[in-house]
C-alpha cells in the first residue's frame, strides 16, 4: 500500500501556504486505487493531505451496503476530526491511485499551536462539514430519491463551454451510495431524464442539457 522509500517531506508544491507548511511536517505514501486509508471507530490520529487523487468517505452497513459522506481531491485533507482524541467517525478509501502527505497527530497539534491561523482554517472547514451534513439530513428525510439525485446533480456539476458537466466520472452505484438508494432506482430515474434530453453521458461524465424538471 505505502512506499517505504519516498522521502520524508513534500515534493509536491500546495497552493495552500498553509497546507504545504503542515504537509512538510508529515511523510509522502502512495496508495493504489481502492486502498483502505483509515476505518471507522479507528483510533488513529493522522492528518492526511491530498497531493493528487481522489478518496471517498463512507459508512458501512452490516449488511455491506455503504453511503459516500463525501469525495475529496488534491489541496483537501481528512482526518482533523480525532483531533478531540476521539475514534475514526468515517471509513476512507481511494478511488484511483493517490499520494498523501500524512501528518502524525502530535505533529498537527503542535502545528496548531504554532500557527493559530491554521486553526481558522480548520474551524472554517469543519463548518462546511456541519452545513453539508444538515442540508444531507434535511434532504434524506424531506426529498424523495429524485429530488436526493437532482441535488446532487445541481451541487456537483461545473460549467464548462456553456454546459453544466459533473468533473467526476460517478457511476450509478456511486450516485446510489451518495443519496442513500439502491443503483436500480437510479437507473429508473436516469432512463427518463436521457430520453428527455434533460442529461447526457460524454466520456464517461454527466452532462446537464437542460434546467431539470422539479418533480420525476
Amino acid at each position: 500500500m505505502t512506499n517505504p522509500r519516498t522521502p520524508p517531506t513534500v515534493s509536491e508544491p500546495l497552493q495552500d501556504s498553509l497546507l504545504q507548511a503542515i504537509a512538510d511536517r508529515g511523510g509522502v505514501r502512495h496508495y493504489p486505487a481502492s486502498a483502505v486509508l483509515v476505518t471507522e471507530e479507528d483510533h488513529s490520529d493522522s492528518l492526511f493531505i491530498i497531493l493528487r487523487g481522489r478518496v471517498k468517505a463512507y459508512g458501512a452497513g452490516s449488511d455491506g451496503r455503504e453511503v459516500i459522506y463525501s469525495t475529496q481531491g488534491a489541496g483537501e485533507y481528512f482526518g482533523e476530526m480525532t483531533l478531540d482524541g476521539g475514534p475514526r467517525s468515517a471509513s476512507v478509501m481511494t478511488l484511483e491511485a493517490t499520494t498523501c502527505a500524512v501528518v502524525p497527530g502530535a505533529e498537527v497539534r503542535d502545528f496548531l499551536a504554532h500557527h493559530p491561523d491554521f486553526a481558522l482554517h480548520l474551524v472554517k472547514k469543519l463548518i462546511r462539514l456541519a452545513r453539508a451534513s444538515t442540508d444531507q439530513v434535511k434532504s434524506l428525510a424531506l426529498e424523495d430519491v429524485y429530488g436526493r439525485i437532482a441535488r446532487l446533480l445541481r451541487t456537483l456539476a461545473r460549467e464548462e463551454d456553456g454546459v453544466l458537466v459533473v468533473p467526476d466520472k460517478l457511476t450509478q452505484q456511486e450516485i446510489a451510495e451518495r443519496v442513500g438508494s439502491s443503483r436500480e432506482m437510479v437507473s429508473r430515474i436516469f432512463k427518463p431524464l436521457t430520453k428527455g434530453g434533460y442529461v447526457e453521458l460524454r466520456g464517461g461524465r454527466i452532462v446537464l442539457l437542460k434546467k431539470l424538471p422539479s418533480r420525476w
